[in-house]
């Protein structure tokens, strides 16, 4: 089940169909923290079970969402606060079934979903953030003093922090459209997003990593709930309304108990007992957070993510679900190479080219596929930079 699973997101990603909020399809930051963290689990069962073919597979395409993360998530062109260009972005647009993708977070643009129509719904890409990024710090892809983290928190804070009496709360996204209606009616298809409880969670679990003091959080994590002790899936994020039974910090006409809530609150409690994340993986913070010299750099063509280029000092990874014999050149056809696929693992088959310093032609190849004993009819280019 475990390798079935893993092969699947070998197969499928790093697009995902849905990121945590449900809503749009993508690269986004916290799906790929979490598929990381998940492949390098696997990796470790199938190592556990003498398979070291399996497990090296799992750990290199994990490397490779692992040192592909900045380029696809993260804007150098960010205008939400003063002074910061560089910051992680909610996620870079992209269809599943686009093979060629345009992989640059500063050009694409994003539609946010819960508008009434006729109202802007679509963005610059670059200009809407949410704090998933913080799974990489969680699971331990990332330090938590990582200067990009840290700018990106600046920009988080700037744009979706709310100060309550109870105590801190943070939107999901800008321009989100999920919530109570500026009036404090209820949703209705579109409305305005309000603050979210478990993000305080999510936000305290960053804190405590960071090494400094979360009970202030807790507690108002505490002070978000219902007086039955529910918490709620939004709070209201503006001066108080009474005619509309809308208070700053308190429950809105949202999901209450949202259980995603209440286990954010149980598992800050359990982090806070122990002193460290409770959802931090040792064996992915001793990959990432560790001896760099571990984690391979990697650029991966597919089927369905073909790469339009790869950087020298990489090694580029042809990978498809069948046998085949990969015909090639490195210097624009001068001389050739033909290089048959390796045996397979979890249902791949794949030929590896190191990209040196000096190499400045693309990689040209097609395939030769040995089993329908035919040329693929068609050649296929890398560029190196």
């Amino acid at each position: 089940m475990v390798l079935k699973a893993a092969a699947y997101l070998v197969r499928h990603g790093p697009v995902t169909q849905q990121e945590r909020w449900e809503e749009a399809s993508g690269y986004s930051p916290s799906t790929l923290a979490s598929n990381i963290a998940a492949l390098i689990g696997a990796a470790c069962f199938a190592r556990g079970r003498g398979d070291e073919a399996v497990a090296a597979l799992l750990e290199e395409y994990a490397d490779f969402l692992e040192c592909h993360i900045k380029a696809w998530t993260v804007t150098t062109e960010g205008s939400l606060a003063a002074g910061i260009q560089r910051h992680y972005i909610r996620i870079l647009p992209e269809d599943v079934g686009n093979a060629n993708p345009l992989e640059d977070p500063n050009s694409k643009v994003l539609k946010i979903k819960n508008h009434p129509a006729g109202a802007q719904d679509s963005f610059p890409a670059k200009e809407i953030v949410d704090a998933g990024f913080l799974q990489l710090v969680r699971y331990g892809i990332r330090r938590p003093d990582d200067p990009l983290i840290v700018d990106s928190l600046k920009v988080i804070d700037a744009v979706l922090k709310v100060d309550t009496p109870v105590g801190p709360v943070w939107h999901r996204y800008n321009h989100d459209g999920y919530g109570q209606r500026e009036d404090g009616g209820p949703y209705i298809g579109w409305g305005k997003g309000r603050a979210w409880p478990l993000l305080t969670g999510e936000r305290a679990h960053f804190e405590l990593s960071a090494g400094r003091d979360v009970k202030p959080l807790i507690r108002a994590i505490e002070g978000f709930a219902s007086t039955t002790g529910l918490l709620p899936e939004q709070v209201w994020d503006e001066p108080d309304r009474p005619e509309a039974y809308m208070f700053l910090g308190r429950p809105t006409g949202s999901a209450m108990p949202l259980m995603w809530a209440h286990a954010e609150y149980i598992k800050l409690l359990r982090s806070v007992s122990d002193g460290r994340v409770f959802d931090l993986i040792p064996e992915v913070a001793t990959r990432y957070l560790g001896d760099r010299k571990a984690r391979h750099l990697f650029e991966i063509w597919k089927p369905n993510r073909q790469a339009r280029s790869v950087k020298r000092g990489y090694t580029l990874r042809i990978q498809v679900p069948a046998d085949f014999r990969l015909h090639w050149s490195a210097n624009d056809w001068q001389s050739v190479e033909d290089s048959p696929s390796s045996s397979p693992v979890l249902g791949f088959h794949f030929v590896d080219i190191p990209i040196s310093d000096a190499q400045r032609s693309p990689i040209h190849f097609t395939f030769f596929w040995t089993v329908e004993n035919r040329w693929e009819g068609r050649d296929y280019a890398v560029a190196v930079q």
